[in-house]
């Protein structure tokens, strides 16, 4: 299965930093502070957008994809319902950029976390905040959330990830993973017991959870810092883009690369921020070059 392009657009006036979507649409948010809907099939932007005023660094659906909370390199935290296009709640609890919101829907919690390593949780019903945790963990780049919602694990700047229990929120445990920085957090689908993260490393790490979290396999993945990672088609492949520009296809059992797309294969020019996983065979990537490209494995 080879890795092909769809579609490319582009609309942004600078570097694109979030995704989401669902069906064939999805928000994107960026440096220009503008919040923008597009139409997977034919590239158009929707009539939709949110003008903020700072640079937008993180998004989240949340509610069943009806209410998009957006997060602000000035700490402030904006819930919109999009049913009714307008703009329910707004905070400005975080003093420094907003770089992870995520949903818990078993422990009915709102997480968002920040580059001074603060952790925030809010009722996912009435928006209300229910603890703020300061950290001192440098920047928290990424919100693990387990299969049951009793367990988040934090990928922190200082490389360590940092593992909590969400009914008092104390620390279960905590570990060093990656020299400069732990961007990225994702369990195995397969191997129960495997944790896999990415770092500013570069690297790509599997965990053993049986064994305390002991280090099993380590790969030298990309060049520069790894933003995200995922696995497709029915768990046989894994994807990782990075600020090298690149995308890597894995299989996800051997971790041997089948696929690498730089700029001369039709990828971006400049760092990938991040993806959304459509479908098992198709993702949507953004990045610093302000370009959305929509990906698609083609079964042969």
């Amino acid at each position: 299965m080879l890795l092909k392009k769809r579609i490319e657009f582009s609309g942004h006036a600078g570097a694109i930093y979030s995704i989401e979507g669902f069906e064939d649409f999805v928000f994107t948010s960026s440096g220009d502070s503008y919040v923008a809907k597009w139409n997977l099939k034919t590239g158009v932007q929707e009539k939709f957008s949110i003008k903020l005023n700072s640079s937008v660094y993180k998004i989240k659906l949340v509610k069943n994809n009806t209410v998009l909370i957006v997060g602000t390199s000035d700490g402030s935290i904006h819930i919109f319902d999009l049913n009714e296009k307008k703009e329910l709640r707004h905070f400005i609890q975080h003093k420094s950029a907003i770089f992870e919101i995520e949903e818990n829907i078993h422990q009915n919690h709102i997480y968002t976390s920040d580059s001074d390593g603060n952790l925030a949780v809010w009722d996912l019903e009435s928006f209300d905040l229910l603890l703020f945790i300061p950290l001192n963990c440098g920047k928290i780049r990424h919100i693990l959330i387990n299969s049951d919602g009793r367990l988040i694990y934090l990928a922190c700047q200082n490389g360590e990830i940092k593992i909590f229990e969400t009914t008092f929120f104390n620390e279960i445990i905590s570990f060093q993973a990656h020299e400069n920085g732990a961007n990225y957090i994702i369990f195995h689908p397969t191997k129960n017991n495997i944790i896999l993260s990415a770092g500013k490393d570069g690297n790509i790490k599997a965990w053993d959870i049986i064994e305390n979290y002991k280090l099993k396999i380590k790969i030298p993945a990309h060049n520069y810092g790894i933003y995200k990672l995922d696995f497709f088609n029915d768990n046989l492949n894994l994807v990782s883009i990075s600020r090298d520009k690149s995308i890597k296809v894995w299989d996800s059992n051997t971790f041997e690369v089948l696929q690498k797309i730089e700029r001369k294969q039709g990828g971006h020019s400049h760092a990938i921020n991040s993806f959304w996983k459509k479908s098992e065979s198709e993702f949507v990537t953004v990045g610093d070059d302000k370009r959305i490209i929509y990906w698609e494995f083609d079964k042969i």
